[in-house]
């Protein structure tokens, strides 16, 4: 079997355009089988565009891509035939109930009426939600509508899953549950393509990411791998007393002499450095200003360093 065989996605200079808006732009992937691949970008980036694609949901304007095997443009069929998408948003009918939404969706499939209410028995069980199958849909809160969003993607087990931001909007326990389908999933020889704004989600489950922007790859690896691009150490500093962030800020670009970032979390500062001898006088100096820290650690940048690094921003513009 040739490499090209062996991938489960494998584009080359794909383009959309709507308009004079190229929203992607030469997208380059070489997604391999088995495991997560995550794709990170900010909104706009052209993520879900780039899905609709692969899932045969919109036509290629220009390049190729082929999906386990098939040639998108000209084998949809095929392809369609392997993989299961879903979107950032639901796509169940609200007014049925979950078990009536997945036997709905098995007999489309062509199993038969107790066959179809059998595996969406087995599934709501799988996902934890067989107490809710009697329940409506609108019924059901956002970690209980993605879940069982998944669940109806998985009816006929696929190859491949686009999974295109599924915890966006969910609670952190929520997001933990998906999270846990998406490691059964791959466990069970699935394939994903994750699609995602969120680093933590992308450091959680992604064997290899792509970083796009601006409707191409702009870097590409595993975790590891594109921390190390930053090629310097990264110290995490957290202060005791929020009020006092911004001395300290003042304070580490002294001794440390790069900059230093204030993040999202405010009582939380990061510097980007390979200097141990300015590192190991900064301590000190913030305790002679009064400034009491809790956590003080240099070590491996961060994804969300790694991001402002490639793009220019900070994550928090990106999530929303």
């Amino acid at each position: 079997m040739s490499e090209r065989q062996q991938l489960a996605i494998d584009t080359e200079s794909l383009v959309k355009q709507f308009g004079s808006n190229t929203a992607v732009d030469g997208l380059n992937l070489s997604v391999p089988l088995g495991g997560v691949y995550g794709v990170l970008g900010p909104n706009g980036a052209g993520k879900t565009t780039a899905i609709r694609m692969l899932a045969t949901l919109l036509p290629i304007d220009g390049g190729r891509a082929t999906v386990l095997g098939h040639d998108v443009a000209t084998e949809p069929e095929a392809v369609r035939g392997k993989v299961a998408l879903t979107g950032q948003f639901a796509s169940l009918d609200e007014d049925l109930t979950g078990t009536e939404n997945l036997t709905l969706l098995g007999r489309l499939y062509g199993y038969s009426r107790a066959a179809a209410r059998q595996r969406g028995d087995q599934l709501l069980h799988a996902f934890g939600l067989e107490d809710a199958g009697t329940r409506q849909v609108k019924n059901y809160s956002g970690g209980m509508r993605r879940r069982l969003d998944i669940a109806a993607s998985i009816i006929v087990t696929p190859e491949l899953i686009f999974l295109d931001e599924p915890t966006t909007g969910l609670d952190p326990r929520s997001r933990n549950q998906v999270w846990e389908i998406v490691r059964a999933l791959v466990a069970g020889g699935t394939t994903v393509l994750l699609t995602t704004q969120y680093l933590d989600e992308a450091d959680q489950l992604a064997d290899r990411l792509a970083v796009i922007d601006h409707g191409k790859v702009i870097a590409e690896g595993t975790t590891g791998e594109l921390k190390a691009s930053l090629g310097s150490g990264s110290l995490h500093v957290r202060v005791d007393d929020v009020t006092s962030r911004a001395t300290a800020a003042t304070v580490l670009r002294e001794i440390l002499a790069v900059p230093v970032t204030e993040e999202p979390d405010p009582f939380a500062l990061t510097a980007r450095t390979d200097d141990p001898e300015r590192v190991a006088r900064a301590l000190p100096a913030l305790h002679d200003a009064g400034i009491g820290v809790s956590t003080f650690a240099l070590g491996q940048p961060s994804l969300d360093e790694v991001f402002l690094a490639l793009t220019g921003r900070p994550t928090e513009e990106n999530a929303s």
